[in-house]
């Protein structure tokens, strides 16, 4: 099922004996674990007939007895299994999903990877349990997601704020969230997030960020770059340096890539390099002319040696600051 249906099934309190949650992103295993929580029972059928377990320490046969039982004053029990990735038995709960209790909702989160459907115990699971599969956002798709989750909130997001707040935040949906709710929060419903918003409330600078930072370093603007250093260096708690060394990396992993890929049409390199638009490639143009791919090479090697240094192999005493000073300007030389 997707994430929609099963949401739907929640409110239409049309219900199946086993969900399985499994996959890569925690974040919406989590939000539909929450939602079964919240909607199956009601506050006084929750004290009797709500039961969490967590893996480590849950063991099949207390499990088993659990769900065995019948509600108490209620039509259904829940019972959550959360990080059912680290049980030690949890395979063996094929005997009770082979034949489970009707008035009992069992929910296994299974976080960052799927259960083995290959071992006869795993295939049993799968194929008798309604399976959500939470798959990872690409990079690519994460401005759509914060466009359509300020869009539940009743907040508007321009495409290039929404870009902006993608490329900064990463795909960690949690981590997105966590930083939306600081707009929704503080923003008036039906309102437009402008870049100040973003500055005021995330801490990104529409003018001063890591982002900007790429552009200016691929265009090869040693003004701009130097501008912006400036400022992230003023601010290198807003603006840590691995994450910024890792934007890095990733940038000229796909100058170097597409080197290779001259000749081809602008749609082909950006499936290849899974960029949203022409607009998102302008910047990867402009740098394979100012790079070289011997270049390119070295400015690799290099972030991954200052990777090293900011989390301090071979560097007893040199701050953040000093060494995206001389990572900047040795990339520029």
């Amino acid at each position: 099922m997707t994430y929609q249906e099963i949401v739907q099934q929640i409110s239409a309190k049309k219900f199946q004996p086993v969900y399985l949650l499994q996959g890569e992103e925690p974040f919406f295993i989590d939000e539909l674990a929450a939602l079964f929580e919240e909607k199956v029972l009601s506050e006084a059928e929750k004290a009797f007939n709500l039961t969490i377990f967590y893996g480590k320490d849950a063991d099949f046969q207390g499990v088993v007895d659990t769900a065995r039982r019948y509600p108490m004053m209620s039509e259904y029990q829940l019972l959550i299994i959360r990080e059912a990735q680290e049980m030690e038995e949890l395979e063996k709960l094929s005997t009770y999903v082979e034949k489970p209790t009707p008035s009992t909702i069992m929910v296994i989160c299974h976080k960052r990877k799927k259960i083995d459907a290959r071992t006869t115990a795993g295939k049993a699971i799968t194929q008798k349990s309604v399976v959500f599969e939470s798959k990872k956002i690409y990079d690519y798709k994460v401005a759509d997601w914060i466009m359509d989750y300020l869009k539940d909130r009743k907040l508007k997001i321009k495409p290039d704020s929404a870009t902006m707040l993608a490329e900064y935040l990463g795909t960690d949906l949690s981590r997105i969230v966590n930083e939306l709710e600081k707009l929704a929060i503080n923003i008036p419903e039906g309102s437009f997030i402008t870049p100040a918003h973003i500055e005021k409330y995330i801490g990104i600078s529409k003018e001063f960020n890591v982002f900007e930072l790429i552009s200016a370093l691929g265009n090869r603007d040693i003004s701009k770059c130097n501008r912006i250093v400036r400022h992230l260096t003023d601010n290198m708690k807003r603006n840590p340096l691995i994450p910024c060394i890792a934007a890095l990396y990733g940038f000229f992993s796909k100058v170097y890539m597409l080197h290779f890929l001259r000749g081809t049409s602008p749609t082909e390199q950006i499936k290849v390099l899974g960029l949203k638009n022409e607009w998102a490639l302008r910047d990867y143009v402009a740098a394979i002319r100012n790079y070289p791919p011997d270049r390119v090479e070295t400015i690799i090697e290099m972030l991954n040696t200052f990777d090293l240094r900011a989390k301090g192999v071979d560097n007893v005493n040199t701050g953040d600051e000093e060494l995206l000073r001389e990572l900047i300007s040795r990339i520029l030389l």
